[in-house]
């Protein structure tokens, strides 16, 4: 394994000026290391390496695939604080959570060594129509051969995961195009995998320029499937290309919660929730919490709270266990996030904390009164952004949270049943978090989104079902 004082190891000495580019640590923006850009023809002879790899892969028993992912992540476990540091090196996420991802890519392996050995089908009964007495029917389950991956720069262990467990769980092979920003910890996956026992070529990480890369794997006839977390707008582009590929999209969000009056007595605790769901890692989470829409009887109190519970986070170096926040990952979002409050107080939202730059980063900010046309209102602002406005009923915070684009967490705090039953059913949304924050994911969950937010599921045994063919066979015992 690479250890953490070593991190220069990553850098691929260039052959040729300019196939390398500089890796940055977001909270600094001073230079880490730099990495590979890789050319189309690697990607292609790649591509070639895991078809052949995959005539080993398939062969794998359930047991022998499950083995490698347990082992893969025990090395992962025994290796917590270099695969921390290093999440925190290249993203900014302070450390206590890089610890925290760490944590949870142990579970989502684990969770694919469990379904590896589950994948299993089902009996039929033909003699149940006429003429299909003397038969007997069942269904299997079979890889269906490279997966192309490509993740993004949020959770850059953990979604990549996501994708590489399941995948060599269900025996294909995969390659993973990590964000350009965040490519080091795919790369000591690998390297974990490998020391697992992983067949060669079964999993191959290849950095460099996410358009041109991603086109070339979903051009290519030897992936079988695109598996893509990113933007809606990049979502539907690859979707529009793929043709008979299969392909799975986790894109945007923009979180909403609902607050009732029937939880009046825990509003503190729910205040500081709501700061954890809103501004964990500065707020650059899928399933952020961004909309929150309270009873007007209870607006002013909440408020109260929450703007408490936000002006105590602590910014700082990402590598104290203190830190709270910490810069965002590049200028350019910093630059936008601002943009984006000073457009919604100059259309009439009251800005009750934050909203102005703090080094590389941005004030955890709280507004409220935010115009339902407003960007922050309408789009998935990923930085450290909420809104609180209040409502008359739950009628009017159910029209308000579904009035959006996307579709993929939404949470509701309420002790009402019939109020709970009746959110649950008609929110637009993947998942419904009754009395938690809609920045909630167990690792095993079903997760998917409606709308803008995806098209198909993750989840350790929701993504192996997208990453195999089912094949039905019949025996005419009979004949």
């Amino acid at each position: 394994m690479i250890a953490f004082s070593e991190l220069k190891d990553f850098a691929t000495p260039p052959t040729n000026e300019g196939d390398t580019y500089p890796i940055f640590n977001p909270h600094t923006r001073e230079q880490i290391t730099e990495i590979k850009e890789s050319i189309n023809e690697e990607m292609e002879v790649a591509i070639e390496k895991a078809a052949v790899a995959f005539e080993t892969m398939k062969r794998l028993t359930s047991a022998e695939r499950s083995d490698i992912l347990e082992k893969a992540s025990s090395i992962i476990a025994d290796q917590k604080e270099t695969f921390a540091k290093t999440i925190t090196l290249e993203s900014g996420k302070p450390i206590r959570f890089a610890l925290g991802e760490v944590d949870r890519t142990v579970q989502t392996l684990k969770f694919a060594a469990i379904e590896a050995k589950k994948m299993e089908g089902e009996s039929i009964r033909l003699d149940a129509a006429p003429g299909g007495a003397g038969r007997d029917a069942y269904t299997i389950y079979q890889p269906i051969g490279v997966v192309g991956a490509i993740t993004p720069f949020n959770f850059p262990l953990n979604l990549v995961s996501h994708k590489v467990g399941p995948a060599l769980a269900a025996g294909n092979t995969i390659i993973v195009k990590p964000a350009e920003k965040t490519p080091l910890s795919s790369m000591l996956l690998a390297e974990a995998f490998t020391d697992a026992g992983l067949p060669e070529d079964a999993f191959q990480v290849i950095t460099g320029d996410g358009p041109r890369l991603g086109k070339v794997m979903i051009d290519h006839p030897a992936v079988a499937k695109i598996t893509f977390t990113g933007s809606p707008k990049v979502g539907e582009l690859i979707k529009s290309q793929v043709g008979l590929k299969k392909i799975t999209l986790e894109l945007g969000n923009n979180s909403a919660l609902y607050i009732d009056e029937s939880v009046k007595d825990r509003l503190d605790e729910i205040a500081e929730k709501a700061a954890v769901g809103a501004f964990s890692y500065n707020g650059q989470v899928c399933i952020s919490t961004q909309r929150i829409y309270v009873h007007e009887s209870i607006k002013d109190e909440f408020l109260n709270h929450f703007k408490k519970a936000a002006e105590a986070l602590t910014y700082g170096d990402p590598f104290d266990a203190a830190t709270d926040m910490s810069g965002l990952i590049d200028e350019k979002s910093q630059e936008r996030v601002l943009q984006w409050i000073d457009e919604a107080v100059e259309g009439g939202a009251t800005l009750i904390t934050g909203g102005s730059k703090q080094e590389n980063g941005v004030t955890p900010t709280i507004l409220t009164n935010v115009d339902a046309d407003a960007k922050l209102s309408c789009e998935e602002v990923f930085g450290p952004v909420v809104i609180v406005n209040g409502v008359p009923d739950a009628e009017e915070g159910l029209k308000q949270m579904n009035a959006s684009t996307y579709g993929l967490n939404a949470g509701v705090f309420t002790y009402h049943l019939p109020q709970a039953f009746r959110f649950a059913h008609e929110l637009e949304v993947g998942q419904v978090l009754i009395n938690d924050i809609p920045t909630l994911r167990f690792d095993h969950m079903p997760y998917g989104g409606l709308k803008s937010s995806g098209y198909g599921y993750e989840g350790i045994k929701y993504a192996i079902k997208e990453m195999v063919h089912m094949k039905f066979i019949s025996m005419n015992h009979a004949f």
